[in-house]
């Protein structure tokens, strides 16, 4: 792997016009009016930039810094659109990075080989799974993978210019702590010694945000050692759970498994996509540096995925997570093969590109290529066929009730804390037709809220890290208790399944009454309690820190490409006739 694998591709409108269909076919009923609203993915309108935002309030900042920057983008595009335009570049931009992530070949195209690898990439368990949990901070960091291995490899070869494209490339993996973590072994994996130190330095500083937040949390960044067990990796067919995440799947939630990840050619067609791969990765390049790098971290994705379900492996997983800050990025287990997949889907490239040259040295024409090309890129296809059209229309958008917007207003430029209930982290509302979701109310109301954050996964409770909430939730039937503790109003959220709200909540005076929210007001609340000095200068530091890293990256590049000399084209000259 050398800076010939970054170079440009000289045809690069299949791969790009491949890449704009796919992500068409995979987001179309997203593309409706509305927002998509499903199970953690959740968009509101117009979200505010306060202390939940920015990681001081009392849950870990596992959405920083995400939720401040969709705070200041949702100020400027609406946020439906935004994530319609969200979710359609995860998907472009993962086909399209693997396809360009393939080398060229000696006529400087990628070919059918990048096709290859962009399907293989674009359109897998991963992508289809987490887009049915919701995660889509997640998916882009995956989407962002390529990028990043491109850029990594542009500075270990000393190309002027690719710091500042590596730490933009980095940019939209650091929204979350996963995608911090997924970027910086990238870079650690491909970005040889010489380079490491800065690189890896810039990875730190766009990072920093959840990293310093985290750190001066209450919690002290502590979790539950339940979620080992809750989150660990599934076996999705007769494969077994090593098969299953060596071809992206496994996640732990049943519900947001594809029908088709059941069929029982799943495996089969998951070994042939591998033993390609091999294929590939022996004939090309497996010896140098960043190939072995690449590889090497592969193989750690998926022993982190895997290490949930192994005794031993997850003992020690547990121990972590119960002692080391920062470690609960660990439970779920299965999101880690993102590592995995790139090496995949390259490998599967290459290994196109290298059985073509043995059928055409066996006398096969380019008939036979392209036979051969077509039949790999339908692999991952046939293997995942309800990925089409919203992973099999689940992916529908609806519109919000109009009580959200009243409420909204009600409690614009008021004071107080919002009590949210039925007390628990999600809802299923009639007006989206029972689907899961994660309570809206966070990132729509502008005051600051009280939510459940304990999970329940398979019967079994994963406690949050909030104390406030618990205590507040303590004392949701006494509202002199609740105003004490900075509770100035309770929002009942109708349509949703939960404990009854208590009797005391439902005698308090009535700001909004609809059909689908009742906002209470709670008189004499005590002001909220704020975070400390040390910790807003400490967390709002960092979020400038990391802003300014981008602003500079820009700049660079901007000035960079300013000060080079176009070169003129030599001037005719006449001929006297």
């Amino acid at each position: 792997m050398d800076e010939r694998w970054t170079r440009a591709d000289a045809a690069p409108w299949p791969a790009r016009v491949l890449a704009l269909a796919v992500a068409l076919l995979v987001t179309g009923p997203a593309l409706a009016p509305g927002f998509v609203l499903l199970r953690d993915m959740v968009f509101v309108p117009r979200q505010d930039l306060d202390a939940d935002a920015l990681g001081l309030g009392g849950s870990l900042p596992r959405a920083v810094p995400v939720d401040a920057v969709m705070a200041v983008l949702t100020a400027v595009v609406p946020g439906d659109l935004l994530q319609k335009l969200v979710l359609v570049a995860v998907v472009f931009f993962a086909v399209l990075g693997a396809a360009r992530a393939v080398p060229p070949g000696p006529d400087g195209r990628r070919g059918a080989a990048g096709l290859v690898a962009g399907l293989v990439y674009g359109w897998s368990p991963y992508v289809a799974e987490r887009l049915l949990i919701g995660h889509w901070t997640l998916l882009v960091a995956y989407a962002a993978l390529p990028w990043v291995l491109r850029q990594s490899l542009r500075l270990r070869a000393g190309v002027p210019g690719a710091l500042p494209r590596l730490l933009l490339a980095v940019a939209p993996a650091a929204l979350s702590p996963t995608g911090s973590v997924l970027a910086a072994g990238l870079v650690l994996a491909t970005v040889g010694r010489a380079r490491m130190a800065i690189a890896l330095g810039g990875v730190l500083l766009l990072s920093s945000p959840w990293i310093v937040a985290g750190a001066v949390h209450p919690a002290a960044g502590l979790s539950d050692p339940a979620g080992v067990a809750a989150f660990a990796a599934r076996a999705e067919g007769w494969g077994g759970t090593l098969l299953t995440v060596l071809g992206g799947g496994g996640i732990w939630n049943a519900a947001t498994v594809p029908g088709s990840r059941a069929s029982v050619l799943v495996p089969v067609l998951t070994a042939l996509l591998i033993g390609v791969a091999a294929v590939g990765w022996a004939a090309r390049a497996a010896r140098s540096g960043p190939a072995r790098g690449l590889l090497l971290l592969g193989g750690a994705g998926v022993l982190l995925a895997c290490a949930g379900t192994v005794p031993g492996a997850s003992d020690l997983l547990e121990a972590a997570v119960r002692t080391v800050p920062g470690a609960g990025l660990l439970r779920d287990g299965q999101k880690w093969v993102a590592w995995e997949l790139l090496p995949l889907a390259i490998g599967t490239g290459l290994g196109a590109g290298r059985l073509a040259e043995v059928i055409g040295s066996r006398g096969g024409g380019r008939i036979a290529r392209a036979a051969l090309a077509i039949v790999l890129a339908l692999i991952p296809v046939v293997a995942l066929p309800d990925l089409v059209w919203g992973v099999g229309g689940r992916l529908q958008a609806v519109d919000y009730p109009a009580d959200w917007q009243r409420v909204r207003d009600a409690l614009s430029g008021q004071e107080g804390d919002v009590l949210v209930l039925p007390f628990g982290a999600y809802r299923a509302f009639d007006w989206n037709e029972d689907r899961p979701q994660l309570d809206p109310a966070s990132r729509w109301l502008p005051r600051p809220t009280v939510t459940d954050d304990e999970l329940v996964v398979g019967g079994r409770p994963v406690a949050g890290e909030d104390e406030r909430a618990r205590t507040v939730a303590a004392a949701a039937g006494d509202p002199a208790e609740l105003a004490r503790l900075g509770v100035g109003w309770v929002l009942v959220e109708r349509g949703t399944p939960g404990r009854p709200v208590p009797a005391a909540v439902t005698r308090l005076p009535v700001v909004v009454d609809g059909p689908d929210l009742r906002l209470h007001w709670v008189p004499g609340a005590a002001p909220s309690p704020a975070p400390s000095l040390l910790r807003s200068t400490a967390v709002g530091g960092t979020h400038a820190l990391a802003l300014g890293v981008c602003v500079v990256a820009v700049l660079w590049i901007t000035a960079a490409t300013s000060t080079v000399t176009g070169r003129r084209l030599p001037l005719r000259k006449r001929v006297p006739r």
